[in-house]
């Protein structure tokens, strides 16, 4: 309507725009709407998952039910194809029955051990003026290893406390050393004559941070010692199962696993119970669970300065592929 008409006339700015209120119900409405759509894309997920899932289980027993009919004609299982299966040939792994092998372990340093004509007696210590962590990791170590003794280090030097404990007959040291008082390397001393190792410590988890953790019991645990294949893998797994008695009672049904898996250990700690069939086994973890990563391998007991070193890892110079591997 035009001024001469009598009417006024209204700027655009004079219009009324939507309330603060409505503009804040319109967001919540908004936001209400993106969880609803947020939610069905996780169930819709969840679905297809499950729905693979099945039809996987579904494929395979499928696969195992004609297996069961050809027998002997059946197509063999088909090995997975992962960086562990297509790792690099290694000139140092070793073959079943290897005359040369068995000779050689015949005669190395834990012979008296496999013969049964030692036992084991490990000495546990830690770095200088350690912290709670270090000692509780110390502790849980204890608990693994049979008869293992435990003694704070103070300022004594290394080579004082191997001297020591060859006097009062150990087998063994372990030295647990720390970084930001946590547990982050550990060296293995077999006495008297050695070898030694360095290894540094992973993914460090103790006892009470595991879920459904069980108690460990004092009976002889058996021992597992999984994919070491080469010699040097063969010379770190015989020093692993000298820590360990050699006659392990079943009874407590506890296992103590040491896992290689591309040049990493895994430990685990596992007491098993046999379902009412007797067909089934269900593990129940004690704990502590942690990874170890060899640095160096020494012949003879503690000397960085003049001992000869048997291997060295050198990441820049030897870790050229991700499908080489030394244990």
């Amino acid at each position: 309507m035009s001024d001469d008409e009598g009417g006024s006339r209204m700027d655009v700015k004079d219009i009324p725009g939507p309330s603060k209120a409505s503009k804040k119900g319109g967001d919540i409405a908004l936001k209400k709407g993106r969880r609803i759509s947020r939610s069905n894309r996780a169930e819709n997920a969840r679905n297809i998952k499950m729905k693979k899932a099945a039809e996987k289980r579904g494929r395979q027993e499928e696969r195992k039910k004609l297996r069961e009919k050809l027998g002997e004609k059946a197509v063999p299982k088909e090995v997975p194809r992962t960086i562990e299966s297509t790792r690099e040939h290694d000139v140092t792994m070793v073959a079943a029955e290897d005359e040369e092998v068995e000779h050689d372990e015949e005669h190395d340093e834990f012979a008296s051990y496999f013969n049964r004509d030692t036992t084991p007696k490990v000495l546990i210590t830690m770095s200088p003026y350690a912290k709670v962590k270090t000692w509780k990791f110390c502790y849980e170590l204890q608990k693994c290893i049979p008869g293992a003794d435990i003694f704070s280090r103070k300022n004594v030097a290394l080579k004082k406390i191997v001297k020591q404990a060859i006097e009062k007959e150990y087998t063994d040291l372990l030295v647990v050393h720390e970084d930001m008082k946590m547990p982050n390397a550990m060296i293995f001393c077999h006495l008297p004559e050695g070898p030694t190792a360095y290894f540094k410590i992973n993914n460090l988890t103790f006892t009470k941070d595991i879920k459904k953790s069980g108690e460990s019991t004092d009976h002889y645990p058996e021992v597992i010692l999984n994919n070491f294949n080469t010699r040097l893998g063969h010379s770190v797994a015989r020093m692993f199962a000298c820590l360990f008695p050699h006659n392990p009672e079943f009874k407590g049904r506890r296992v103590v696993t040491f896992h290689n898996q591309r040049d990493y250990i895994f430990f685990r700690h596992h007491r098993y119970e046999f379902k009412k069939e007797g067909k089934k086994a269900a593990l129940l973890e004690l704990g502590p669970r942690f990874t170890l990563r060899l640095k160096w391998l020494q012949k003879g007991t503690f000397d960085t300065t003049g001992g000869e070193f048997e291997w060295v890892l050198k990441r820049h110079e030897m870790e050229t592929s991700r499908r080489r591997f030394f244990l």
